[in-house]
């Protein structure tokens, strides 16, 4: 790092040239690097994944995409057995068929099942698959449906369209903002945080530095789409988290150049002095929250594996941001920036001691009061749910909302927004229909027929759950129809959203374990060369673990029970979470996290090799870090609360998930379970063995070396 940044210092302008043209170029192609992006969710060798690449290729709509739900509830006096009323049904799915041949649609109408029909035979429904959709876009027809039924009546009541699609796209308060106007939202909240930090223009200096980390990028993640397929997801992660760790990174440098100008050093001595001590810390810490985000190649599913090595960039050129261009920024204008100079870190950490030494007086005091809340947080994690969420969690009001009121308080549930899919070959559909009408949870099997549901010698037939597709007695059903359908003769497939679903489950969480397990051993050996102790990065890892699980915990309670979700967004009790949220969780937190630690520690440890005691040291560590953790910690909390103003639920559990993390993390862990249990181990922190030393390439260091402690 001293190579380095010597070399940087002495070539300001050409470092400071080749960003600005990197930058420009960055923001020029950041619309052609998100269209080359992948809207892919493939799971190879999932049967149900395979079932519905099948239904896909040979139908075009269906599979994973989940149908439209046209319901409509008649007056009193009619049913769907009065001729009319029949004729006007016929008419309405007729003129789906006919205005959107790219559908599929069944329906009382079309095949005269009471499966469509509610008891009293006032309130019926329809299906429509559509086209596959896009990422998190409206599907590709949602909007012609919707318009269709919207003009059509029968014995004049209006016909309401609900599904997943609707209820999550309509039913949040709109549209929400985009990612740029998320970044921008949490820019701006970053920025009142610096100002209030810095109280100087040098406040600009590490959003200078996210402005040029995220379009770079971006350029960054395009030319590994020439390579490999990325996962859209990593374009919300790029403006947010990037927005984050790039902020967290220059803000640890700018604190500590700094505090080595106020102890006397020239400019170019406090810059060089700052790399070589927040520099390092940086460059390990960008590398733990890469390996976080790397460690998803060890779930086999694809687009997890593409979030993994494109989510890594954002540490890696934040990073290299931090270490090249900010400190040519410092070295030149970095002394007019600080300026009206109202704070000074001196002081600034004096209360941050203050905190430290009481934590460290009443260390077993500390400790047990952080291990209490993180129990607490823990318990929800017990009842944690993976799926789909429900229905009711969607939305709270328009027309797909109403829709599925009509659905439930007909007695039909919301069932037949959850359909399997179920692929045969041409002419066995009744028989299977037959075959499977029996089994407990299913509210009925039919065999549609007809053009649309008869494709080069294979037939669909539509099973659906009495319940909503998340309950476990329709997972029973689903894990009953499976079974019963590999017994009958001839190729038949369960597709669906369900099935599907299903097998991510078991695909993701069945090595979740090696994942961790990954993590685990390559952050231990970075972080024992780091901080040249063994207790130390074992007390990082298992504090990162309780910390995800915490916040998994959060998760739990606001949005699966609804302590929360209800009274902050109006929105009800989701009774699960969806598959994909905790794993994206647990990678960043698990990494960003682990940015605090390196950034108490690193210090910490540099404090005890100049003062030889722990307590002095962990005291020190943390008055010299505490204000930079809360305000790296509040920059990120904000990032996360304007990715929640997304208007779709599960972005808003994500957004939940990472956001109470990031603040429990920088709070009870980092300001105060952390600090106490150093304290405890005492010279035990600095303990490293020769036989490790020797292949961490570092000094050993005994336990029973002296060491001054404090009481």
């Amino acid at each position: 790092m001293s190579r380095i940044s010597r070399w940087v210092l002495s070539h300001k302008l050409p470092v400071a040239a080749f960003w600005l043209i990197m930058t420009l170029v960055g923001f020029a192609f950041v619309q052609t690097a998100t269209n080359s992006l992948s809207q892919q969710f493939s799971l190879p060798g999932q049967k149900g994944y395979e079932a519905n690449l099948a239904i896909l290729k040979l139908y075009g709509n269906g599979a994973t995409e989940p149908p439209l739900v046209p319901v409509v509830t008649l007056p009193h006096g009619a049913t769907v057995d009065t001729p009319r009323v029949r004729a006007e049904l016929t008419a309405a799915f007729d003129a789906v068929a006919h205005s959107l041949p790219f559908v599929r649609s069944v329906s009382f109408a079309s095949t005269g099942n009471r499966l469509f029909v509610s008891n009293d035979g006032r309130t019926t429904y329809g299906l429509i698959f559509i086209p596959p959709t896009r990422g998190f876009s409206a599907p590709p027809g949602m909007a012609a449906v919707q318009s269709l039924f919207a003009r059509l009546t029968v014995d004049g009541a209006h016909f309401r369209v609900t599904g997943f699609d609707p209820l999550q796209s309509g039913g949040n308060g709109g549209g929400g903002p985009g990612v740029l106007a998320e970044a921008l939202i949490g820019g701006f909240g970053a920025l009142i945080v610096l100002a209030l930090v810095f109280r100087s223009f040098m406040a600009l200096i590490p959003l200078l530095m996210a402005v040029v980390t995220i379009p770079v990028t971006f350029l960054a993640v395009w030319a590994l789409t020439s390579v490999t397929q990325v996962s859209f997801i990593v374009e919300f992660l790029i403006a947010l988290i990037g927005l984050g760790v790039a902020i967290d990174y220059s803000l640890l440098i700018v604190m500590r150049w700094r505090e080595e100008r106020e102890a006397g050093l020239d400019n170019r001595e406090a810059v060089q002095r700052a790399m070589e001590t927040a520099g390092v810390a940086v460059v390990f810490s960008g590398t733990t929250v890469a390996v976080g985000l790397l460690a998803l190649i060890a779930i086999p599913v694809p687009f997890l594996q593409s979030v993994g090595y494109g989510g890594m960039l954002i540490p890696l050129v934040s990073v290299v941001v931090a270490t090249t261009l900010l400190p040519a920024v410092l070295g030149s204008v970095g002394p007019r920036m600080d300026w009206p100079k109202v704070t000074h870190e001196a002081r600034s950490g004096r209360l941050w001691m203050a905190w430290a030494r009481l934590v460290v007086r009443r260390r077993w005091v500390a400790a047990l009061i952080a291990l209490v809340i993180l129990a607490a947080l823990l318990i929800p994690l017990t009842s944690l749910n993976i799926g789909n969420p429900s229905a009711d969690s969607l939305s709270k009001s328009g027309p797909a909302y109403q829709g599925l009121r009509m659905l439930e308080r007909s007695g039909i549930s919301a069932g037949p927004l959850t359909p399997m899919e179920i692929l045969t070959r041409a002419g066995s559909g009744p028989s299977v229909a037959a075959h499977l009408a029996s089994i407990p949870g299913l509210r009925g099997v039919v065999a549609p027929g007809g053009r649309s549901w008869l494709r080069h010698g294979t037939q669909l037939v539509e099973a659906v759950p009495a319940s909503d597709g998340n309950t476990s007695a329709a997972l029973n059903a689903l894990k009953k129809v499976r079974s019963e359908t590999a017994t009958l003769p001839g190729k038949v497939q369960v597709g669906g959203g369900a099935a599907q679903g299903v097998d991510f489950n078991q695909a993701v969480y069945g090595k979740f374990p090696l994942m961790i397990a990954l993590i685990a051993i390559v952050t231990l050996v970075l972080l024992a060369r780091a901080f040249r102790s063994v207790l130390l990065p074992l007390k990082a890892v298992m504090l990162n673990v309780i910390s995800v699980g915490a916040a998994w915990g959060v998760m739990t309670l606001v949005w699966q029970e609804g302590y929360g979700s209800k009274l902050i967004w109006g929105i009800p009790a989701t009774g699960s979470i969806e598959s994909w949220i905790p794993l994206m969780v647990f990678a960043f937190l698990f990494g960003l996290s682990m940015d605090y630690e390196v950034f108490i520690l690193a210090r910490t440890r540099e404090e005890f090799d100049r003062l030889h005691s722990t307590d002095l040291a962990i005291i020190s560590g943390v008055g010299r870090t505490g204000r930079l953790v809360t305000s790296a910690a509040l920059i990120l909390f904000l990032a996360f609360v304007s990715l929640g103003t997304a208007p779709l639920t599960i972005i808003k559990i994500l957004a939940t998930g990472l956001a109470i993390g990031i603040l429990l993390d920088a709070t009870v862990i980092r300001s105060l379970l952390v600090p106490a249990l150093v304290s405890l181990f005492g010279r035990w922190n600095w303990w490293l063995p020769a036989a490790p030393a020797r292949v961490l390439r570092v000094k050993p260091s005994s336990a029973t070396a002296p060491a001054r402690e404090v009481a």
